[in-house]
């Protein structure tokens, strides 16, 4: 079998030596003589398993003893509505930066359970850039606020963390979480599905603060309430066993690459090496993102001529790099350069689309 480089904007791809990992433990988990498929989530070798992928966060993100980490399901999507039913509170408005499409949703979905007021928005531009940190106007009133702090779609990034001051600051990093150091200690919340950068799909991680937990109201549902969660490990009902043991591989292996602040090396690499072949080819292809704000991880670009995207994806296909297709809603192309994504990968690519613009510039 022969592997490709995939772009997928997610489920992204995953490290090699994890997946060979998984395959030799299929059958025969830890000796048990049984697969992790098959292993009941109360089992000393899951719960061990669980607890080593808790402790590999909080050691990875230098997540302070005050902060809970929980192991969810339900991806970022149901996050969007527990936080709002989580630290809500009556009267007080929640404030959302509205940047691309995952907060545009997680706006829409606020709305359902209380005021929102979106403090600042780049749809005028068509998601193109993020406010600028001076001109962000937060109400010290506010409930939380609420950014999204990597866009998969429109390949936006914030270069800065929003000073919300006392106000509980709460972030979506589906999409670069643990592809950089981050001080914790500056959200109320951040939250993050696996199949971007720590695992397969089904799992979601949430790291809150203890002080903002056990603040639902009685109406919330039990399985909506973090205060459930945290009480019960993040095992008040079956875990995504599976995902979360991929998620400890996937972690020991980022701790072999020298954590997040060596990974963040790498991604700084990829990055700059597939915009410096967009930025000179003389206008064959582009990247319209702010350079201010362009993403690390999702990196949108269209041909000059539409009419060449399917021969590019083609030929791309044919050389082994795949998924690549932009999003239905903007079109062109996208390549997601997760931390799996080896720098030989973006090479390939980079030549790739040098080669194609030569032969039809």
């Amino acid at each position: 079998m022969t592997r490709v480089y995939n772009f997928s904007a997610g489920p992204g791809c995953l490290p090699l030596e994890c997946l060979e990992q998984a395959q030799r433990e299929m059958l025969d988990w830890r000796g048990l003589g049984y697969s992790i498929l098959e292993s009941s989530h109360r089992e000393p070798a899951y719960v061990e398993t669980q607890q080593r992928v808790v402790d590999l966060l909080r050691a990875l993100l230098a997540v302070p003893d005050h902060y809970e980490i929980l192991l969810l399901q339900g991806g970022a999507h149901l996050q969007f509505a527990m936080i709002p039913l989580n630290l809500g509170r009556p009267g007080a408005p929640v404030e959302c930066i509205d940047t691309g499409v995952w907060s545009a949703k997680a706006i829409e979905e606020a709305r359902r359970y209380g005021a929102v007021r979106v403090v600042a928005s780049s749809a005028a531009d068509g998601y193109r850039s993020v406010p600028q940190a001076a001109a962000l106007r937060l109400d010290p009133a506010a409930a939380y606020v609420h950014y999204c702090s990597n866009e998969t779609i429109n390949g936006v990034e914030f270069p800065y963390v929003p000073d919300a001051g006392a106000v509980p600051l709460v972030a979506d990093m589906s999409s670069h979480f643990l592809s950089r150091p981050i001080d914790v200690a500056r959200f109320g919340l951040i939250y993050a599905g696996a199949q971007k950068n720590f695992g397969p799909a089904g799992l979601c991680a949430v790291i809150v603060r203890a002080d903002l937990v056990g603040r639902a109201g009685p109406q919330v549902p039990a399985m909506l309430d973090y205060r459930t969660h945290a009480a019960a490990g993040s095992s008040y009902n079956t875990p995504p066993t599976f995902s979360v043991y991929f998620a400890g591989l996937v972690l020991e292996w980022l701790q072999r690459q020298g954590g997040v602040a060596g990974i963040e090396q790498r991604n700084i690499a990829k990055a700059r090496l597939l915009y410096r072949t967009i930025d000179e080819s003389g206008g064959f292809y582009a990247n319209r993102v702010d350079p201010l704000a362009r993403s690390r991880m999702n990196v949108p670009f269209s041909l000059r001529d539409a009419r060449l995207d399917a021969p590019f994806l083609a030929d791309a296909q044919a050389r082994g790099l795949v998924q690549l297709r932009g999003h239905r809603t903007v079109g062109g192309m996208r390549a997601s350069l997760y931390n799996a994504m080896p720098l030989e990968g973006v090479q390939a690519l980079a030549a790739f689309m040098q080669e194609f613009a030569r032969r039809h510039g």
